[in-house]
């Protein structure tokens, strides 16, 4: 399969997982509508996918959601082969995905560090006069 056409069918996926999360679908407890869907990694041979899936939620409340998605895979599995036609639809495995929350976690750091700058600018304007 063409990269092209492989990377629309792992933009396709993301779409049809998330508004299955999103509109209450699977009816898994541990799945809440708060999960991200990060991004999709289909094999070249259309085998399996790799779904990266991330939240704001505590961690552990994370990995429950991310084991009641691969307790449900078959179930979104076949809702998703009802809406796309392809030869082979790939068996679906479902990963924590901690970038989002690391990255958020970057970015309070780098607002803190250049608060402390304009602070030490501040004081020492302040010294000076």
């Amino acid at each position: 399969m063409g990269q092209y056409r492989l990377q629309r069918l792992n933009d396709q996926l993301r779409d049809e997982i998330s508004k299955l999360i999103l509109h209450g679908d699977v009816k898994d407890p541990r799945v809440s509508t708060f999960l991200s869907i990060n991004r999709v990694e289909v094999t070249s041979d259309l085998s399996y996918a790799k779904v990266f899936v991330s939240s704001f939620l505590p961690d552990n409340q994370l990995r429950k959601g991310v084991n009641g998605l691969n307790a449900a895979a078959g179930f979104i599995q076949r809702e998703i082969a009802k809406k796309l036609r392809i030869r082979q639809f790939p068996k679906l495995q479902f990963v924590v995905d901690s970038g989002m929350k690391e990255g958020f976690a970057m970015v309070q750091k780098l607002n803190e560090l250049e608060r402390e700058e304009k602070e030490r600018e501040s004081s020492s304007e302040n010294t000076e006069d």
